[in-house]
């Protein structure tokens, strides 16, 4: 060995870092992405989906594993020269970044066992060499993202993981002209969240004198309020249009409901909470809290998320569609819980401004469990039928009984109904907004009621539109035949679910576990006191005398169903069985029960202002007489306001100047030597003038 050898490796050793759980954890889950990539390429087409799920499951472990540890108090720091130029990478894993690696893995460990199950059958989209090859990197990429610790790592981890969901999206573009149409309005919006990011974090870091994060924190608290606003408005533009927020979701519902159904679940269970935790760095860490008015921006982006992601969502006849503005709802509370941590905050509230901050990052693991369960159902009915719309679907209850239980438990979750593990964090929620102090100021005094209004509004609402998708997708009648013939999916598909429902039965039941988390969160970002307390069993508010038992919540729900279905059995044999008068009709058929459409049908009447529905009657005459009908035609849409209102012109003023653009490009050599010449002048007059 050379004389220096030894002396070098020291040295970059001692920038690396001291080697602990959580960094043998991301090398293990960085490896197996690599492993599983290569392997996703090279394994033939038989057992391809088995190696790439199992590598996506293991980088999910391990990523799991290491988040678990930061969050139990081991953090790691480390900085890689030599991988990427100039800057290299670094690394730093901490409390808040550990809870995000832990829900990141957790959802990968699921999508990786289902993905066995789900893309086995070889072939094209889900099962082709590329998609299976880029599973185990986008997650791999995800989990870069909370573990990076300069500017530069972020963005190398945020362009990666959107590339690789671009390639999962378009999957199926082949046989699918909306897939196509997906992945070009996710990739628009995307780049454009990417460029805000890139310009905000480069700003900041210039304003900062490095990149790192520890220099920025350093710098946070001397930077001028142009500089710090002007940085979380960028950045915040970025952020919430990756988290789904409106009126920056129009990609959502399009690359949720077109993306295979695996890729859908790793996508709203777990990217989009990286956007939410841009927004938790940048705005209480980095910045170090910042002003009223940005909390107020963030409420104004949750409540609009909120109501208009549930309306959309319960009036959608396709299943992947509802569960995508699902995931706009669920994204609005998590950052109404973000702002109400904001203001309280800057109000001197710190105890409900823990609670609020506990609210919104425990709902976001809720989210990640059960929205991983609801799409990964929503996968083995496409599978089943080949079919999302639920107006179409129907007796799925006794053809995929497994199917229907476990999606029964995602639906508890996303209602917010105990024993579903949704009603925890949104209890949580609404005892951080009820419990505020009056001498809090007027703003404070003015959002809390129009923040609790929006929560209950959306948790009846919501209850609404799982009852619809439960109700008129799996228990009515069968309304086609695909439903009729549908079977149960694979012990593999079924597997992934199981665990998801195991996660949420464990969110549901001790959410308490993950007090001692955030609580350690809570004080990283100096919001407050610890947050949470209590056993395993009840969950304790500190500063608020509130106090909460899920299990025995859950306990008391189920064992009240379980008396009233035995006792109306006990009556029912007590009883004596007869056809109910039907007018001669017969006995009742599909036509007779509730579609969809039918049973959202109220609602939309109620929101009409809102939602602008379409509709037309075509009426169709006989050509002997204009007085007799031969047909009659009716057509309903749900168009998505915002985006007719908002991007349609945008994208009509686009195409009519790449329209217009084309006039330019000739082909005439000497007016390219113009247009070169013209650049010049403009470049050498600009700095005269400066």
């Amino acid at each position: 060995m050379p004389a220096g050898a030894g002396g070098d490796r020291g040295r970059v050793a001692r920038r690396v870092g001291p080697l602990n759980e959580v960094a043998a954890a991301l090398a293990v889950a960085f490896a197996l992405a690599g492993v599983g990539a290569a392997a996703g390429w090279a394994v033939p087409a038989r057992g391809r989906s088995t190696v790439a799920g199992a590598a996506t499951a293991g980088v999910g472990a391990a990523g799991a594993a290491a988040g678990l540890a930061a969050v139990s108090g081991t953090g790691w720091q480390g900085h890689l020269p030599d991988l990427l130029p100039l800057a290299g990478v670094t690394l730093s894993v901490d409390a808040l970044a550990g809870w995000f690696l832990l829900l990141v893995g957790g959802v990968a460990v699921v999508v990786g066992v289902y993905t066995v199950g789900y893309a086995g059958r070889g072939g094209h989209g889900p099962a082709s060499r590329t998609a299976l090859a880029v599973l185990p990197v986008f997650v791999a990429a995800m989990l870069l993202v909370p573990a990076a610790g300069s500017v530069s790592t972020f963005l190398l981890g945020w362009e990666l993981m959107a590339v690789t969901s671009l390639l999962l999206v378009l999957a199926e573009h082949r046989h699918s002209p909306a897939a196509r149409t997906a992945g070009l309005w996710y990739a628009a919006m995307t780049q454009a969240g990417f460029v805000a990011v890139l310009v905000g974090l480069a700003w900041l870091a210039a304003a900062a004198g490095g990149e790192s994060f520890a220099a920025i924190r350093a710098a946070g608290p001397e930077l001028s309020p142009v500089v710090s606003g002007g940085v979380f408005l960028l950045c915040l533009a970025g952020f919430a249009s990756k988290a789904g927020a409106v009126p920056l979701h129009p990609w959502l519902p399009r690359a949720h409901a077109e993306a295979p159904s695996h890729v859908s679940a790793l996508m709203s269970a777990a990217m989009v909470k990286l956007g939410v935790y841009g927004i938790v760095r940048v705005g209480f860490d980095l910045l170090g809290g910042g002003q009223r008015w940005w909390w107020l921006l963030l409420g104004a982006f949750g409540v609009v998320s909120a109501l208009y992601g549930i309306l959309q969502a319960a009036v959608a006849t396709d299943l992947k569609r509802l569960l995508a503005f699902s995931t706009s709802e669920n994204v609005g509370l998590i950052l109404l819980g973000l702002a109400a941590a904001g203001l309280w905050t800057d109000a001197g509230e710190h105890a409900a401004a823990g609670v609020a901050l506990a609210a919104a990052l425990l709902h976001a693991a809720n989210h990640a469990g059960f929205k991983t369960l609801l799409f990964c159902g929503a996968g083995s009915v496409l599978r089943a039928t080949g079919t999302r719309d639920l107006d179409e679907l129907g007796g799925l209850s006794r053809r995929m009984p497994a199917t229907t239980l476990l999606f029964t438990v995602g639906a508890l979750g996303a209602a917010a109904l105990p024993p579903g593990n949704g009603f925890v964090s949104e209890w949580l929620l609404l005892q951080a907004l009820l419990h505020r102090a009056p001498e809090a100021g007027m703003v404070v005094t003015v959002a809390a009621p129009v923040a609790v209004a929006v929560v209950a509004l959306t948790a009846g609402v919501g209850v609404a539109t799982y009852v619809k998708a439960l109700g008129t997708g799996f228990l009515a009648r069968p309304r086609s035949s695909a439903a009729e013939q549908a079977v149960e999916s694979p012990r593999g598909m079924l597997a992934g679910m199981g665990l998801a429902a195991l996660a949420c039965a464990g969110l549901a039941v001790a959410p308490a576990v993950a007090a001692p988390a955030l609580d350690r969160i809570a004080g990283g970002l100096r919001t407050g006191i610890a947050p949470l307390g209590g056993s395993g069993v009840d969950v304790r508010l500190s500063g608020i005398a509130s106090t909460i038992s899920p299990l025995w919540i859950g306990v008391g729900v189920v064992g009240l169903a379980v008396g009233f279905a035995g006792a109306a059995r006990a009556v029912g044999r007590a009883r004596r069985r007869a056809a109910a008068w039907d007018c001669g009709d017969g006995p009742l058929t599909a036509r007779m029960e509730y579609t969809a459409t039918s049973f959202a049908e109220p609602l939309q009447r109620v929101f009409d202002n809102v939602l602008a529905p379409e509709q037309d009657v075509d009426v169709t005459h006989p050509s002997e007489s204009a007085y007799l009908v031969r047909s009659v035609q009716y057509r309903r849409r749900l168009p998505d306001r915002i985006e007719a209102r908002l991007y349609q012109p945008m994208v009509t003023a686009v195409d009519r100047v790449g329209r217009a653009a084309r006039g330019l490009a000739t082909g005439s050599v000497h007016r390219y030597l113009a247009y070169m010449l013209a650049a010049l002048i403009a470049v050498l007059v600009a700095g005269v003038i400066r």
